[in-house]
Order: structure tokens, then C-alpha cells, then sequence
């Protein structure tokens, strides 16, 4: 069975697209997706759902991220990492730990970010990117994320400054606004460095495999959709209420509560996700 989720250790240099077109070809899977994009030059963690479990692809995405990043100031680009084309350079040796700290303070919370002109929003049907790369102004309205957590790791002094940092945020956070954002509060510019995904959502860096291994044996490090689904809280189907279910027709019995679950059969097989309203059962996606 080839249903279940790969966490993979996307390698830079590697579009998020390419690395799932890699593991089709390795698990002989054509359904295969990713579940939220790496940029190219970007690292870490990259759930990939493969067969009937990218019906549950939607049910990941949403989940938080987590990142380290290098935050590079002085220095302003066309892609606001150190990847694009330089705009513009500036001093900002006057920046210093402390500094650097208290304008942190004021990206954490709920706040409104653009995503970059050069990123994978769609606009009228194509990629921001290409647009932006063929001259044409890419208007993207901003979004509102969360910061949950913002923290200085290390701060390097020299020409010019960089700062290592420790984000954990909301889905469809932009790390390379982020650095753009804290270089315009800062007063001399700054860009994204390196970044490496070290958690979305269950899914953590050292548990994710590296191509490699994958290679050597994929198998091993499929996670079932049961326990990819596992923040979910699990309610149990008797085998004659799994095989209804199956059919696309929903238990008859009342639970409360108002909360997304997952239904399991006797063997903890994941048979659909439901959502519980008004003391009944409704069906959103079914495993057959």
C-alpha cells in the first residue's frame, strides 16, 4: 500500500515540485503533492502525501512551521534574499544585538504581510514570479499571519551584520518579508541569507528522511494517514459503520462537539475525516 506521507529533507537547490516529481518516479505513486513550498534555494522539511492520502493534504497545510533563517542586513534585493539582484547596500554596522532585539518584539503576534513579488502567488491565473519577471507590476495585497515565536539565536558582528534566527509561525508567512520587514524597521535594509524548515506541523527535521535514504528504501518512512492526521482528536467507527462510511454514508449516531476528527476503524486504520455539528457526524473526506 503506498498511501501515507513522506517526510522528506528537501535538499537546496531543488524546487519544491521537482522533489515531488523525484519520489513519483521512486514510489511509482502518480498521486503525490507537497503540502506548502520551499523555496529553491530553501532546505528542511517537506511532507510530501502520496496515494489516498493526499486527500488529506489540506487537513497538513494549515499547520504551523517552524524555521531556522539567516537574517543578512545592509542589503536589499529584488527576491528580499541574498539569490536576487542587488538594489541596493548600505551601512548598518551601527545595528547591534540589542538593537536588533527590541525591533523583533514588534514582528511577534498577528500582523499583515506581503508576500514577495517573486513568490508562487497565483495572480490572474499565473505565478507572482513570472509576472514580476517579465516587468508586468505584481499588486499582492497583504495577508494577515502570526509570529508565534521570534527569537535571536546568534548575533555576528562584522561587515555587514548578520543575525541567526529561530521562527515558528503561521501558514503562508513569508521568512524572506519577514527580513525585508525587520531590515525597513531597522533603518538599512535587509534580506534572507539561508533558511531551513525545521517543523510543519507534526512533522519535524530529525525525523525527516534525505533522498538518500528514501532511495534505499522509501517504505520505511512512510507515515500512515492515521498518524498523519494525528492532531485530530480519533473517534472509533464499529466495522459495519467503517464499510457505511466507505459507501459515503455517514454514522447515525449523535457525538458532541463542534471540532474537526478522525474516524478509525478496529485495526486504527483512518477511514475519513469528519467534522461534528449540531450532535451529528458529516462526512468531509472518505478513505476507500
Amino acid at each position: 500500500m503506498n498511501s501515507g506521507v513522506l517526510n522528506v529533507l528537501k535538499p537546496p537547490g531543488m524546487t519544491s515540485h521537482q522533489v515531488v516529481a523525484w519520489v513519483r518516479r521512486l514510489t511509482g505513486e502518480r498521486r503525490a503533492g507537497h503540502t506548502g513550498t520551499l523555496d529553491p534555494a530553501a532546505a528542511g522539511v517537506l511532507p510530501i502525501c502520496l496515494g489516498q492520502a493526499t486527500r488529506l493534504a489540506e487537513y497538513l497545510a494549515g499547520a504551523d512551521k517552524e524555521y531556522r533563517a539567516e537574517l543578512v542586513l545592509g542589503l536589499t534585493t529584488d527576491s528580499d534574499d541574498t539569490q536576487g539582484r542587488v538594489i541596493a547596500r548600505r551601512e548598518a554596522e551601527f545595528v547591534d544585538q540589542g538593537r536588533l532585539e527590541q525591533v523583533l518584539a514588534g514582528f511577534r503576534g498577528e500582523l499583515l504581510q506581503s508576500p514577495p513579488a517573486l513568490s508562487a502567488v497565483r495572480v490572474g491565473g499565473r505565478r507572482s514570479y513570472q509576472l514580476a519577471r517579465a516587468g508586468v507590476p505584481v499588486p499582492l495585497p497583504p495577508r494577515p499571519v502570526t509570529i508565534h515565536r521570534l527569537e535571536l539565536l546568534e548575533f555576528l558582528p562584522g561587515a555587514p551584520p548578520r543575525a541567526r534566527l529561530l521562527v515558528r509561525c503561521s501558514k503562508g508567512t513569508y521568512i524572506r518579508t519577514l527580513c525585508r520587514e525587520l531590515g525597513d524597521s531597522l533603518g538599512c535594509g535587509a534580506a534572507l541569507g539561508w533558511l531551513l524548515r525545521t517543523g510543519s506541523g507534526r512533522f519535524a527535521l530529525e525525523d525527516a528522511a534525505t533522498l538518500e535514504e528514501l532511495a534505499g528504501g522509501w517504505r520505511a518512512f512512510l507515515v500512515r494517514p492515521s498518524a498523519a492526521v494525528a492532531h485530530l482528536r480519533a473517534v472509533e467507527v464499529s466495522d459495519d459503520e467503517a464499510g457505511w462510511i466507505r459507501r459515503g454514508r455517514a454514522p447515525a449516531r449523535a457525538l458532541p462537539g463542534s471540532e474537526l476528527v478522525r474516524l478509525l476503524d478496529g485495526c486504527g486504520e483512518l477511514v475519513a475525516i469528519a467534522q461534528l455539528a449540531a450532535g451529528r457526524i458529516r462526512l468531509r473526506k472518505v478513505l476507500t
